[in-house]
């Protein structure tokens, strides 16, 4: 029988831990990655040298790469962050390689590529498009925020939140991702930054279209804690009902997982200080946007608050499984 295909959709950290856990099954994994970034080490490079945002597709790269691989030299090089003063400062070189790789093969998706095979990936990563292009979020007081970095960083105004984001230019769609998420057997709708990591994957064109004709299960990862300025008071159904809404319809949703453990102590008083708090449970509301409510153990040990990969991969295998044998 083969192995299972699974489509992980989003960015940055949300899907390196989905990734990482998932990569100990044998599954055949695609990661599916926003490109509109624009802050940090990635936004200087995407200006300076008019390339795409390489930072999401390194932390997928890396979340899949050969243990072997992080373990020694060229992992170490992947992850190495340059700190002195300079030009170089806060550079991440994998970033750097990536950014020399597009210049050596003349294309993107070429230049990851070639990333894959020096890390030994165990799946593909699929960058949702290749053009530059940036993400703009209208508030619901008629402000634009231009760039992924400002939104980000946003923080928030009282009573004032996300009325839509889109991308400007328009994206083109990259058609291996289409294709990726139409022959899916599981799509995994990352944890992340709502909408700076997951949702501008699905204003590509095709893409909410490739997931709605796709006959996979679709489970989406809710998020642990709310984000200042972009997600303030959020509960899991509405997680679900503004993923629904760029869907373009609801109920496409198969499952929604979440986290059931408790959280409290100083590290929740540390993200109540900067204004984030945990995702409320409504699972009875939940329960009537979707087919299935996935209660979980799901945190991470650590400084900070975080999805444990470990946890997360079998609970997702769970799911798929499930699913499988229905």
């Amino acid at each position: 029988m083969a192995n299972a295909g699974i489509a992980v959709v989003g960015g940055g950290t949300g899907s390196h831990k989905v990734l990482s856990g998932l990569k100990r099954f044998p599954v055949d994994l695609t990661a599916i990655v926003a490109m509109s970034d624009s802050g940090g080490s990635s936004g200087r490079l995407r200006a300076e040298l008019q390339q795409l945002p390489y930072g999401d597709v390194r932390q997928c790269l890396m979340a899949l790469a050969d243990d072997d691989e992080l373990d020694g030299v060229i992992g170490s090089l992947f992850t190495h962050r340059f700190m002195q003063e300079g030009t170089l400062e806060g550079h991440n070189f994998g970033n750097l390689v990536l950014g020399a790789l597009t210049q050596i093969t003349g294309e993107p998706e070429l230049a990851i590529e070639a990333a894959a095979k020096l890390l030994k990936i165990r799946g593909r990563v699929l960058p949702v498009t290749l053009t530059r292009t940036n993400l703009h979020a209208t508030l619901t007081d008629g402000r634009v925020l231009e760039s992924e970095s400002t939104i980000d960083t946003y923080g928030g105004s009282p009573g004032v939140g996300v009325d839509h984001v889109f991308l400007d230019p328009p994206a083109h769609p990259h058609p291996p991702v289409n294709d990726a998420l139409e022959n899916a057997d599981l799509i995994v709708l990352s944890p992340g930054d709502l909408y700076t990591s997951l949702i501008p994957n699905l204003l590509v064109p095709g893409v909410s279209d490739a997931i709605l004709r796709s006959s996979a299960m679709v489970v989406l990862v809710c998020n642990l804690m709310t984000k200042p300025g972009e997600t303030d008071a959020f509960t899991a159904s509405t997680f679900v009902r503004e993923v629904d809404r760029y869907l373009g319809r609801p109920r496409r949703i198969n499952a929604v997982l979440v986290n059931d453990q408790t959280m409290e102590g100083p590290l929740i008083e540390r993200y109540a200080d900067e204004g984030a708090t945990p995702i409320q449970l409504d699972v009875d509301v939940c329960s009537l946007l979707v087919d299935v409510v996935v209660k979980k153990p799901l945190l991470g040990e650590g400084p900070f608050l975080h999805h444990d990969p470990e946890k997360l991969g079998a609970a997702l295998m769970a799911i798929q499984s499930t699913m499988a044998d229905a």
